[in-house]
């Protein structure tokens, strides 16, 4: 799995869940930056192929190859862009497009702006008097030096899992609807069709604490409120195979279940000490 993380500091007081206003400043600066139609509209679009923002926000039914990372109630922003796969080689577009959203679009109903702001690339600072230096190892491969059998299990922001084609709103989530979530995420980012984990999942969640969190944002397209609501919390794993640690281990990179694009499904493990 290819990745390049972009991260972005900035001393301001951000809302609670910061994910739906990110993502939506994002794509209205992303479509200034890449959109080359005199009509600025995606339908009938002779460029919809090659088109970043189009692949960001405009496909339907597909994995978006990136994804936004923060901790929920910051007191200042914080956050992370993940990109995946072929979207790494777009690097300078996403780029340009943040510089812009920051220094002339702006953030929230007021659409503040901000020049003294802070942005990494795979953590090595990146922005220097307005002027962008990309690292050489801009784009890195997913690896795994050690692998654990026993470690914690962060749910960080709310994660969306259906079984029974319902989300799941309780602790009945188990591992095996974890790691499969995770897998297909895998597969669809590297452009592979669904498939079943390959492997036995073995480990044992010996405690958990697992409650709903709800969350909403405002769709101005669709003219509603949306909820992106769901479990949050702790498990206590142990005896876990190679393969589940590593597929776990993936997951803390690429998200995992629904909506992954607005900052859901981030997921943190603490590996158990011996």
């Amino acid at each position: 799995m290819r990745f390049t993380k972009v991260s972005i500091i900035v001393h301001d007081k951000p809302p609670y869940f910061m994910g739906s206003q990110l993502r939506g400043a994002l794509g209205y600066a992303l479509k200034k930056v890449t959109c080359i139609n005199p009509s600025c509209t995606c339908e009938g679009c002779f460029a919809t192929s090659n088109c970043l923002y189009h692949q960001f926000y405009e496909e339907k039914n597909t994995f978006h190859k990136y994804r936004f990372d923060f901790e929920l109630g910051k007191e200042y922003y914080d956050f992370s862009l993940y990109l995946f796969e072929e979207a790494c080689e777009k690097l300078p577009y996403i780029l340009s497009a943040l510089y812009q959203l920051l220094t002339q679009n702006g953030l929230g109903r007021e659409n503040k702006t901000y020049h003294d702001f802070e942005l990494y690339i795979n953590d090595q600072r990146a922005l220097n008097h307005g002027a962008f230096t990309i690292p050489l190892n801009s784009i890195q491969n997913f690896s795994i030096h050690a692998t654990h059998q026993d470690m914690t299990l962060r749910l960080a922001t709310p994660l969306r899992i259906k079984k029974n084609n319902r989300f799941v709103r309780d602790d009945s989530i188990a591992l095996e609807d974890i790691i499969g979530s995770i897998y297909q995420r895998q597969m669809q980012l590297l452009g592979e069709g669904y498939g079943k984990f390959p492997y036995p999942i073995e480990g044992e969640i010996v405690s958990k604490t697992i409650e709903y969190k709800e969350l909403t944002r405002k769709s101005n397209r669709q003219k509603t409120t949306m909820h992106l609501g769901g479990v949050i919390g702790t498990m206590q794993i142990k005896g876990l195979n190679i393969e589940s640690y590593t597929m776990l281990k993936l997951g803390t990179l690429i998200g995992v279940g629904k909506s992954t694009a607005f900052g859901l499904g981030k997921i943190e493990i603490e590996e158990s000490k011996k």
